[in-house]
């Protein structure tokens, strides 16, 4: 199975964020089954480093914490393809349109959030 972890479930588990933490740890330690794959778009990824550093404050710290993230996650590229399906959602929130472009068209069977509204069609 593909899943999508989203942007928040990530940042839960690298900042320690309560009450969502141990929650969050759960879905990202699903990749130790052999049938479960998880990525994390490209786009997230560098939402990922910035808010991660924007709180810690401390480039090495976020390093290890992203080349640890690298050992449980792939990385699902954005491309022009993922960028102009996002477009034609014409969603409110385009980082969410996305987020479901890249899960749509790499064929992910879907998406792991906090904020599954986020992700519904919506115009």
């Amino acid at each position: 199975m593909k899943i999508l972890v989203d942007t928040n479930i990530v940042l839960d588990v690298m900042l320690k964020r309560e009450p969502f933490y141990k929650s969050s740890l759960e879905i990202l330690g699903l990749t130790k089954r052999d049938d479960v794959e998880e990525y994390v778009s490209a786009s997230a990824i560098t939402d990922i480093y910035y808010l991660a550093y924007r709180q810690l404050r401390d480039k090495e710290v976020v390093k290890k914490l992203m080349k640890k993230l690298l050992t449980v996650v792939s990385v699902a590229s954005v491309s022009e393809q993922e960028i102009e399906n996002a477009l034609s959602l014409e969603w409110n929130d385009f980082e969410d349109s996305v987020q479901y472009s890249v899960a749509f068209l790499q064929e992910m069977e879907g998406i792991v959030t906090r904020n599954p509204n986020d992700l519904k069609k919506r115009k």
